[in-house]
């Protein structure tokens, strides 16, 4: 079973953690609270009924149950929502128990997963757009706190959680260890290529309507794309230029995605922390990035990006000196400008995850395009981009 050491943190939280607790009155599956009709709602909790794909194809209910416990949930990048847990419930759960994980599944706690629990025993699991596009601000340990809904979980390795299924075989699996966390592929089971990119945020999307990165469709083409073809939800999706044509009925996806875009739009992008950046060099570096770095000709204030009159600039990959390999598997065969808002949160940059940091970002195109920045330069273009 994959499995990565929890932080020291962690480690340490556990080791004074005892027997499990569940002796708090709840019902044998706690439904989440909430309207069913409400984007947020639907963004949090709800599967497009692809229960069936991760209990009956993929039978993770089956792992989990028996093998998966807090500890090795954290070690993957799952998060626990603290706030439906009652007071003092972790003070006295045992992390290295499985039952443990059941028991935070019952609640509804492990962000973005949903699961059905009869008598201690999961019966049916199914995962939401928040398994990807959530975090938690770690206000009680490391992967356990209040939800962070729009930001990318970088910690989450989805192919590590996909090949504990006991259904597939060991080649199937070796592609998906090979991902890595913040990584995730939604192409790999429609072409058959292993390319992950790395998980982009889902907040700050307001005025940027393509927001993947080859720009296929709009932000609802897109989450219709991910809940049929990747989630496993029972809808129906159909793209010519894919090969793709998927009907379902009942069609559990295509009335509520309008909920579910207003719902991602309403997500703004988090402010830099105070202090987090020097603001005399990043008013320095804004000129830079408006004038001889040149960004600001793709990177358009105020969504710093190319989007004009509703459809993306696509660049080809050797316009930006980015690796072809992704654009060749989509529709366009090209790259968006991706829109540059909370950069502080999301390293690594590029859809590859190719550069590890804001200095490699600005090396990269100083190189690429032979802009002879200088090193003051190049650190006050980072300071800038820093201030995003």
């Amino acid at each position: 079973m994959p499995s990565k050491p929890l932080l020291a943190a962690v480690a340490a939280f556990a080791a004074a953690l005892t027997a499990v607790v569940l002796t708090d009155p709840a019902p044998s599956h706690a439904a989440p609270a909430g309207n069913k009709h409400d984007g947020r709602y639907i963004f949090r909790f709800d599967t497009f009924g692809n229960e069936d794909f991760w209990t009956q194809d993929l039978r993770l209910h089956e792992v989990i149950q028996s093998a998966v416990s807090p500890r090795t949930a954290l070690s993957v990048g799952l998060k626990v929502d603290s706030s439906v847990l009652p007071p003092k419930f972790l003070a006295g759960a045992d992390l290295d128990s499985p039952a443990t994980t059941v028991e935070l599944l019952r609640r509804n706690a492990v962000v973005g997963v949903v699961a059905r629990v009869e008598d201690r025993r999961i019966t049916a699991i199914g995962i939401t757009c928040a398994l990807c596009h959530s975090t938690v601000d770690n206000s009680v340990t490391q992967g356990i706190g209040q939800r962070l809904d729009g930001y990318p979980n970088l910690d989450l390795d989805p192919g590590a959680i996909i090949a504990l299924s006991p259904a597939l075989s060991p080649a199937q699996k070796a592609v998906y260890n090979s991902w890595g966390p913040g990584r995730y592929d939604p192409r790999f089971n429609i072409d058959g290529i292993n390319g992950p990119v790395v998980i982009p945020p889902a907040y700050g999307l307001k005025g940027v309507p393509f927001e993947i990165y080859t720009g296929d469709g709009p932000i609802s083409y897109w989450n219709n794309y991910v809940a049929v073809t990747q989630m496993g939800g029972h809808g129906s999706f159909s793209d010519p230029r894919l090969g793709i044509d998927i009907v379902q009925t009942p069609d559990l996806v295509t009335p509520k995605l309008p909920a579910l875009l207003e719902y991602q739009l309403s997500l703004p992008a988090p402010p830099p922390p105070a202090g987090s950046f020097d603001m005399a060099a990043a008013t320095r570096g804004q000129a830079l990035f408006n004038g001889a770095a040149r960004c600001g000709t793709c990177h358009i204030a105020p969504t710093y990006t190319d989007v004009q009159n509703g459809s993306p600039l696509l660049h080809d990959a050797a316009e930006t000196g980015m690796d072809p390999a992704y654009a060749m598997r989509s529709v366009t065969k090209k790259y968006r400008t991706t829109p540059l808002r909370a950069l502080w949160q999301h390293a690594p940059y590029f859809h590859d995850g190719s550069a590890a940091d804001l200095p490699a970002v600005v090396e990269h195109y100083n190189g690429h395009f032979s802009l002879g920045l200088t090193p003051a330069q190049k650190s006050d273009l980072v300071e800038f981009l820093k201030s995003l």
